[in-house]
Protein backbone atom coordinates (compact mmCIF):
# COMPACT_ATOMS: atom_id res chain seq x y z
CA UNK A 1 0.00 0.00 0.00
CA UNK A 2 1.22 3.51 -0.87
CA UNK A 3 2.25 5.54 2.18
CA UNK A 4 0.68 8.81 3.27
CA UNK A 5 3.95 10.62 2.52
CA UNK A 6 3.84 9.34 -1.07
CA UNK A 7 0.27 10.56 -1.53
CA UNK A 8 1.14 14.01 -0.18
CA UNK A 9 4.24 14.33 -2.37
CA UNK A 10 2.36 13.11 -5.44
CA UNK A 11 -0.47 15.60 -4.89
CA UNK A 12 1.97 18.52 -4.69
CA UNK A 13 3.85 17.31 -7.80
CA UNK A 14 0.56 17.07 -9.72
CA UNK A 15 -0.60 20.50 -8.43
CA UNK A 16 -3.71 18.84 -7.03
CA UNK A 17 -6.20 20.89 -5.03
CA UNK A 18 -7.56 18.04 -2.89
CA UNK A 19 -6.91 14.45 -1.82
CA UNK A 20 -9.86 12.10 -1.10
CA UNK A 21 -9.47 9.23 1.36
CA UNK A 22 -12.72 7.25 1.35
CA UNK A 23 -13.23 3.49 1.81
CA UNK A 24 -14.54 1.58 -1.21
CA UNK A 25 -12.21 3.05 -3.82
CA UNK A 26 -8.62 4.22 -4.31
CA UNK A 27 -7.16 7.38 -2.84
CA UNK A 28 -8.02 10.11 -5.36
CA UNK A 29 -6.83 13.61 -6.12
CA UNK A 30 -8.54 16.56 -7.79
CA UNK A 31 -6.45 18.16 -10.53
CA UNK A 32 -7.90 21.07 -12.52
CA UNK A 33 -11.36 20.20 -11.27
CA UNK A 34 -11.19 16.49 -12.24
CA UNK A 35 -11.07 13.66 -9.68
CA UNK A 36 -8.43 11.09 -10.61
CA UNK A 37 -7.21 7.89 -8.85
CA UNK A 38 -3.72 8.11 -7.35
CA UNK A 39 -3.16 4.36 -7.55
CA UNK A 40 -5.14 1.16 -8.11
CA UNK A 41 -5.40 0.03 -4.48
CA UNK A 42 -9.01 -0.15 -3.26
CA UNK A 43 -9.20 1.12 0.31
CA UNK A 44 -10.87 -0.90 3.04
CA UNK A 45 -11.98 0.72 6.33
CA UNK A 46 -8.87 -0.41 8.26
CA UNK A 47 -6.67 1.21 5.61
CA UNK A 48 -8.53 4.54 5.69
CA UNK A 49 -8.21 4.46 9.49
CA UNK A 50 -4.47 3.86 9.16
CA UNK A 51 -3.99 6.77 6.72
CA UNK A 52 -6.11 9.17 8.78
CA UNK A 53 -4.30 8.17 11.98
CA UNK A 54 -1.04 9.03 10.21
CA UNK A 55 -2.47 12.45 9.30
CA UNK A 56 -3.31 13.13 12.96
CA UNK A 57 0.18 12.01 13.97
CA UNK A 58 1.75 14.42 11.46
CA UNK A 59 -0.47 17.21 12.77
CA UNK A 60 0.35 16.26 16.38
CA UNK A 61 -3.37 16.44 17.07
CA UNK A 62 -5.37 14.07 19.32
CA UNK A 63 -8.17 12.13 17.66
CA UNK A 64 -10.54 12.29 20.66
CA UNK A 65 -12.80 15.03 19.26
CA UNK A 66 -12.99 13.38 15.84
CA UNK A 67 -13.83 9.99 17.32
CA UNK A 68 -16.54 11.43 19.57
CA UNK A 69 -18.09 13.92 17.11
CA UNK A 70 -17.44 12.33 13.71
CA UNK A 71 -16.16 15.59 12.15
CA UNK A 72 -12.97 17.60 12.51
CA UNK A 73 -11.23 20.50 10.72
CA UNK A 74 -7.54 21.25 11.12
CA UNK A 75 -4.34 21.91 9.20
CA UNK A 76 -0.75 20.74 9.28
CA UNK A 77 2.49 21.36 7.42
CA UNK A 78 5.16 19.14 5.93
CA UNK A 79 8.41 21.17 5.94
CA UNK A 80 9.74 21.70 2.45
CA UNK A 81 6.56 20.37 0.82
CA UNK A 82 3.29 22.22 1.57
CA UNK A 83 0.56 22.91 4.08
CA UNK A 84 -2.55 20.75 4.16
CA UNK A 85 -6.06 21.56 5.36
CA UNK A 86 -7.97 18.50 6.55
CA UNK A 87 -11.66 17.80 6.96
CA UNK A 88 -11.98 14.39 8.61
CA UNK A 89 -15.42 12.80 8.86
CA UNK A 90 -17.18 9.47 9.17
CA UNK A 91 -19.21 7.76 6.45
CA UNK A 92 -20.76 4.28 6.45
CA UNK A 93 -19.28 3.76 9.90
CA UNK A 94 -15.71 4.22 8.61
CA UNK A 95 -13.18 7.05 8.72
CA UNK A 96 -12.80 9.36 5.72
CA UNK A 97 -11.05 12.63 4.93
CA UNK A 98 -10.64 15.31 2.30
CA UNK A 99 -7.24 17.01 2.39
CA UNK A 100 -6.83 20.41 0.74
CA UNK A 101 -3.32 21.11 -0.59
CA UNK A 102 -2.15 24.64 0.26
CA UNK A 103 1.11 25.97 -1.12
CA UNK A 104 3.55 27.59 1.30
CA UNK A 105 3.81 30.53 -1.06
CA UNK A 106 0.92 32.88 -1.69
CA UNK A 107 0.51 32.86 -5.47
CA UNK A 108 1.04 36.00 -7.52
CA UNK A 109 -2.40 37.46 -8.12
CA UNK A 110 -1.67 38.00 -11.82
CA UNK A 111 -0.88 34.30 -12.28
CA UNK A 112 -4.27 33.20 -10.95
CA UNK A 113 -6.29 35.79 -12.91
CA UNK A 114 -7.46 37.99 -10.01
CA UNK A 115 -8.63 41.33 -11.50
CA UNK A 116 -6.89 44.56 -10.55
CA UNK A 117 -10.26 45.85 -9.32
CA UNK A 118 -10.33 43.11 -6.68
CA UNK A 119 -6.73 43.70 -5.61
CA UNK A 120 -7.49 47.42 -5.20
CA UNK A 121 -9.74 46.44 -2.27
CA UNK A 122 -6.50 46.27 -0.24
CA UNK A 123 -6.66 50.08 -0.16
CA UNK A 124 -10.11 50.25 1.50
CA UNK A 125 -9.59 52.05 4.80
CA UNK A 126 -12.77 51.03 6.63
CA UNK A 127 -16.04 49.20 6.15
CA UNK A 128 -16.95 45.64 5.16
CA UNK A 129 -15.73 43.73 2.11
CA UNK A 130 -17.64 40.50 1.56
CA UNK A 131 -16.44 37.48 -0.43
CA UNK A 132 -19.00 34.90 -1.47
CA UNK A 133 -18.97 31.63 -3.38
CA UNK A 134 -19.27 27.91 -2.94
CA UNK A 135 -16.61 25.81 -1.18
CA UNK A 136 -13.46 25.39 -3.26
CA UNK A 137 -14.05 28.41 -5.49
CA UNK A 138 -10.83 30.17 -4.46
CA UNK A 139 -12.14 32.68 -1.91
CA UNK A 140 -9.40 31.92 0.61
CA UNK A 141 -6.65 32.33 -1.98
CA UNK A 142 -8.08 35.64 -3.21
CA UNK A 143 -8.33 36.91 0.36
CA UNK A 144 -4.76 35.76 1.07
CA UNK A 145 -3.54 37.80 -1.92
CA UNK A 146 -5.34 40.88 -0.60
CA UNK A 147 -3.99 40.41 2.93
CA UNK A 148 -0.52 39.96 1.41
CA UNK A 149 -0.94 43.25 -0.50
CA UNK A 150 -2.00 45.06 2.69
CA UNK A 151 0.92 43.50 4.57
CA UNK A 152 3.38 44.76 1.94
CA UNK A 153 1.96 48.26 1.48
CA UNK A 154 0.33 49.43 4.73
CA UNK A 155 1.55 49.98 8.27
CA UNK A 156 -1.23 48.39 10.32
CA UNK A 157 -2.31 45.49 12.53
CA UNK A 158 -4.03 42.67 10.65
CA UNK A 159 -5.90 39.98 12.62
CA UNK A 160 -7.12 36.89 10.79
CA UNK A 161 -9.69 34.52 12.30
CA UNK A 162 -9.59 31.25 10.36
CA UNK A 163 -10.85 27.68 10.64
CA UNK A 164 -8.24 26.40 10.00
CA UNK A 165 -5.35 28.67 9.01
CA UNK A 166 -4.38 28.06 5.39
CA UNK A 167 -1.77 30.56 4.14
CA UNK A 168 0.86 31.85 6.54
CA UNK A 169 1.66 35.58 6.54
CA UNK A 170 4.98 36.88 7.86
CA UNK A 171 5.17 40.44 9.19
CA UNK A 172 6.30 42.93 6.56
CA UNK A 173 5.06 46.53 6.79
CA UNK A 174 2.19 45.27 8.96
CA UNK A 175 1.90 43.08 12.04
CA UNK A 176 -0.16 39.99 11.20
CA UNK A 177 -1.82 37.99 14.00
CA UNK A 178 -3.34 34.73 12.76
CA UNK A 179 -5.76 32.94 15.08
CA UNK A 180 -7.13 29.47 14.44
CA UNK A 181 -10.58 28.56 15.71
CA UNK A 182 -10.59 25.79 18.34
CA UNK A 183 -6.81 26.11 18.85
CA UNK A 184 -6.11 29.80 19.56
CA UNK A 185 -9.69 30.74 20.44
CA UNK A 186 -13.02 29.03 21.10
CA UNK A 187 -15.13 30.22 18.17
CA UNK A 188 -15.60 33.03 15.65
CA UNK A 189 -17.86 35.13 17.87
CA UNK A 190 -15.63 35.19 20.95
CA UNK A 191 -12.53 35.71 18.76
CA UNK A 192 -14.17 38.63 16.96
CA UNK A 193 -15.28 40.25 20.20
CA UNK A 194 -11.80 39.84 21.67
CA UNK A 195 -9.97 41.16 18.62
CA UNK A 196 -11.81 44.48 18.89
CA UNK A 197 -9.71 45.02 22.04
CA UNK A 198 -6.47 44.11 20.23
CA UNK A 199 -6.09 47.35 18.24
CA UNK A 200 -6.82 45.88 14.81
CA UNK A 201 -6.92 47.90 11.62
CA UNK A 202 -7.91 45.00 9.35
CA UNK A 203 -9.90 41.93 10.42
CA UNK A 204 -10.19 38.84 8.22
CA UNK A 205 -13.22 36.83 9.32
CA UNK A 206 -13.18 33.30 7.90
CA UNK A 207 -16.95 32.91 7.94
CA UNK A 208 -20.04 34.80 9.11
CA UNK A 209 -22.19 31.92 10.32
CA UNK A 210 -24.85 33.37 12.61
CA UNK A 211 -26.66 36.54 13.61
CA UNK A 212 -24.41 37.36 16.57
CA UNK A 213 -21.22 37.03 14.52
CA UNK A 214 -22.74 39.10 11.69
CA UNK A 215 -23.85 41.83 14.11
CA UNK A 216 -20.41 41.99 15.72
CA UNK A 217 -18.72 42.14 12.30
CA UNK A 218 -21.01 45.01 11.28
CA UNK A 219 -20.16 46.83 14.52
CA UNK A 220 -16.45 46.37 13.83
CA UNK A 221 -16.85 47.81 10.32
CA UNK A 222 -18.98 50.63 11.69
CA UNK A 223 -16.30 51.67 14.19
CA UNK A 224 -13.57 52.29 11.62
CA UNK A 225 -12.07 48.86 10.97
CA UNK A 226 -11.74 47.11 7.64
CA UNK A 227 -13.57 43.78 7.88
CA UNK A 228 -12.94 41.22 5.15
CA UNK A 229 -15.52 38.48 5.60
CA UNK A 230 -16.71 35.30 3.89
CA UNK A 231 -20.13 33.79 3.23
CA UNK A 232 -20.86 30.51 1.45
CA UNK A 233 -23.48 31.89 -0.93
CA UNK A 234 -23.55 32.61 -4.65
CA UNK A 235 -23.87 36.22 -5.74
CA UNK A 236 -24.12 39.59 -4.03
CA UNK A 237 -27.91 39.60 -3.78
CA UNK A 238 -28.05 36.17 -2.14
CA UNK A 239 -25.36 37.23 0.34
CA UNK A 240 -27.27 40.37 1.33
CA UNK A 241 -30.52 38.40 1.63
CA UNK A 242 -28.84 35.80 3.82
CA UNK A 243 -27.36 38.42 6.15
CA UNK A 244 -30.74 40.09 6.63
CA UNK A 245 -32.63 36.80 6.94
CA UNK A 246 -30.30 35.76 9.77
CA UNK A 247 -32.20 38.19 12.00
CA UNK A 248 -35.80 38.13 13.18
CA UNK A 249 -38.25 40.47 11.48
CA UNK A 250 -38.14 42.95 14.36
CA UNK A 251 -34.44 43.66 13.74
CA UNK A 252 -34.22 43.37 9.96
CA UNK A 253 -34.91 47.05 9.33
CA UNK A 254 -32.05 48.10 11.60
CA UNK A 255 -29.68 45.55 10.01
CA UNK A 256 -30.60 46.80 6.53
CA UNK A 257 -29.72 50.34 7.56
CA UNK A 258 -26.42 49.32 9.20
CA UNK A 259 -25.43 47.02 6.33
CA UNK A 260 -26.15 49.75 3.78
CA UNK A 261 -23.88 52.04 5.79
CA UNK A 262 -20.85 49.75 6.29
CA UNK A 263 -20.82 47.49 3.21
CA UNK A 264 -18.27 48.61 0.62
CA UNK A 265 -17.98 45.75 -1.88
CA UNK A 266 -19.26 42.22 -2.47
CA UNK A 267 -17.09 39.89 -4.58
CA UNK A 268 -18.64 36.63 -5.76
CA UNK A 269 -16.31 34.04 -7.24
CA UNK A 270 -16.58 30.73 -9.08
CA UNK A 271 -14.09 28.50 -10.89
CA UNK A 272 -14.60 27.54 -14.54
CA UNK A 273 -12.73 24.87 -16.51
CA UNK A 274 -10.44 26.63 -18.96
CA UNK A 275 -9.58 25.58 -22.50
CA UNK A 276 -6.08 24.48 -21.46
CA UNK A 277 -7.41 22.23 -18.67
CA UNK A 278 -6.66 24.61 -15.80
CA UNK A 279 -9.35 26.34 -13.74
CA UNK A 280 -10.13 30.01 -14.44
CA UNK A 281 -11.87 32.23 -11.86
CA UNK A 282 -14.82 34.44 -12.76
CA UNK A 283 -15.64 37.39 -10.48
CA UNK A 284 -18.86 39.28 -9.92
CA UNK A 285 -18.03 42.64 -8.32
CA UNK A 286 -20.60 44.89 -6.68
CA UNK A 287 -19.47 48.20 -5.22
CA UNK A 288 -21.94 49.90 -2.89
CA UNK A 289 -22.68 53.26 -4.50
CA UNK A 290 -25.55 55.54 -3.49
CA UNK A 291 -28.04 53.64 -5.66
CA UNK A 292 -27.14 50.21 -4.23
CA UNK A 293 -27.06 51.64 -0.73
CA UNK A 294 -30.63 52.86 -1.17
CA UNK A 295 -31.75 49.47 -2.54
CA UNK A 296 -30.34 47.65 0.50
CA UNK A 297 -31.88 50.15 2.91
CA UNK A 298 -35.29 50.23 1.21
CA UNK A 299 -35.71 46.45 0.79
CA UNK A 300 -35.25 46.54 -3.01
CA UNK A 301 -32.60 43.84 -3.31
CA UNK A 302 -34.26 42.54 -6.49
CA UNK A 303 -33.00 45.68 -8.27
CA UNK A 304 -29.34 45.19 -7.33
CA UNK A 305 -28.42 42.92 -10.25
CA UNK A 306 -29.54 45.64 -12.67
CA UNK A 307 -27.40 48.15 -10.79
CA UNK A 308 -24.37 45.84 -11.10
CA UNK A 309 -24.90 45.45 -14.84
CA UNK A 310 -25.21 49.22 -15.25
CA UNK A 311 -22.20 49.98 -13.04
CA UNK A 312 -19.32 49.07 -15.37
CA UNK A 313 -17.95 52.63 -15.28
CA UNK A 314 -17.64 52.31 -11.48
CA UNK A 315 -15.79 49.00 -11.67
CA UNK A 316 -18.78 46.71 -11.23
CA UNK A 317 -19.33 43.57 -13.29
CA UNK A 318 -22.00 40.89 -13.19
CA UNK A 319 -21.10 37.21 -13.22
CA UNK A 320 -22.44 36.78 -16.75
CA UNK A 321 -20.46 39.81 -17.96
CA UNK A 322 -17.32 38.31 -16.40
CA UNK A 323 -17.98 34.95 -18.07
CA UNK A 324 -18.54 36.69 -21.41
CA UNK A 325 -15.16 38.42 -21.07
CA UNK A 326 -13.44 35.10 -20.37
CA UNK A 327 -15.05 33.63 -23.50
CA UNK A 328 -14.04 36.59 -25.66
CA UNK A 329 -10.48 36.28 -24.30
CA UNK A 330 -10.56 32.66 -25.59
CA UNK A 331 -10.00 31.25 -22.09
CA UNK A 332 -13.17 29.14 -21.91
CA UNK A 333 -15.43 27.37 -24.39
CA UNK A 334 -18.92 28.47 -25.37
CA UNK A 335 -20.40 25.39 -23.66
CA UNK A 336 -18.61 26.22 -20.39
CA UNK A 337 -19.78 29.83 -20.54
CA UNK A 338 -23.42 28.83 -20.96
CA UNK A 339 -23.36 26.12 -18.30
CA UNK A 340 -21.93 28.45 -15.61
CA UNK A 341 -24.03 31.53 -16.47
CA UNK A 342 -26.72 32.91 -14.17
CA UNK A 343 -28.90 33.62 -17.22
CA UNK A 344 -27.83 31.06 -19.87
CA UNK A 345 -30.26 32.13 -22.61
CA UNK A 346 -29.34 35.79 -22.40
CA UNK A 347 -25.64 34.93 -22.40
CA UNK A 348 -26.11 32.63 -25.39
CA UNK A 349 -27.42 35.59 -27.41
CA UNK A 350 -24.34 37.65 -26.49
CA UNK A 351 -22.03 34.76 -27.39
CA UNK A 352 -23.63 34.45 -30.80
CA UNK A 353 -22.75 38.11 -31.43
CA UNK A 354 -19.00 37.45 -31.12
Amino acid sequence: MTTLANYLEQSVAHQASDIFIVAGGPVCEKVDGKILPMDEDRLLPPQTQQLISQIYALAQRPMDSYISCGDDDFSFAVPGLARFRVNAYRQRNSMAAVVRVVSYDIPAWQDIHIPQTVMDLADVGHGMILFTGTAGCGKSTTQACIIDRINKTRNCHIITLEDPIEYLHRNQKSIVSQREIAIDTADYLSALRSCLRQAPDVILLGEMRDANTIRTAITAAETGHTVIATMHTKGAVNAIDRIIDSFDSAHQGQIRFLLATVLRTVVSQQMLPGKTGSLIPAFEIMHVNSAVRGMIRDCKNHQINNAITAGRAEGMISMDQAILELYRADLITKETAISYADNPEQLRRHLDQK
